[in-house]
């Protein structure tokens, strides 16, 4: 059986809400950022850089980072449609994964991990004011990118969905103005419609659940 580790909230419930939405069985396993379970011993054995999501397949292997997890369970249950039959759009759907996780989510580190970037204390507020910056930035790029569509690849729900809603949850948390992306809200409720996407949210006690 799959086993999912995963944190709520953090960018893993992309990998989580797909895992879901394939109908695969599984098992959740919570490894929870806030108490440092992602560096404990146990899980540096699953994932040595201590990151989630981490997918354990069958036979032991263990597949990290979101991009390349939503790509194999696209692919490994074709009958749940959630990977592009196309390759132009299969393309598009790789190339918005890869910025969401070397862009997008890198900008939100700056907000909520300044330290990382900058080895004078004095110089955190000035990271998290341009991260602030950045992130609004990609959360309005990713409204436009939704314009006369339902789901990020157009009108087939896929695996980039799941992915896209990570931001936007995030964009809320940091109190930015998501309501004003008209595109982007109206994406997000569609996804909250989703039984596999609830389900999820409920699991993670996610906020998004909370404001609907």
């Amino acid at each position: 059986m799959l086993k999912l580790f995963y944190s709520p909230g953090a960018c893993s419930m992309a990998s989580h809400i797909t895992l879901e939405e394939s109908g695969a069985a599984y098992e959740p396993n919570p490894t929870l950022i806030p108490k440092g379970e992602h560096q404990s011993e146990t899980y540096l054995k699953v994932n040595p850089r201590g990151k989630v999501p981490a997918l354990q397949v069958d036979g032991g292997e263990v597949i990290t980072e979101n991009t390349a997890i939503l790509s194999y369970l696209g692919k490994t249950h074709p009958q749940a449609k959630l990977w592009p039959t196309d390759p132009v759009t299969e393309a598009r759907a790789i190339s918005t994964m890869a910025w969401f996780s070397n862009t997008v989510h890198p900008s939100f580190t700056h907000i909520m991990r300044p330290e990382r970037f900058t080895a004078d204390p004095a110089g955190t507020d000035k990271v998290k004011e341009a991260g602030r910056t950045s992130f609004w930035a990609n959360v309005q790029e990713i409204d436009r990118l939704l314009t006369g569509k339902d789901w990020m690849m157009g009108s087939q729900f896929t695996v980039v969905d799941p992915y896209a809603l990570v931001f936007y949850g995030w964009g809320a948390r940091i109190e930015l103005p998501m309501t004003e992306l008209a595109n982007y809200t109206a994406f997000k409720e569609r996804m909250l419609k989703r039984p596999a996407v609830r389900k999820v949210l409920e699991r993670e006690n996610s906020p998004l659940l909370k404001a609907a």
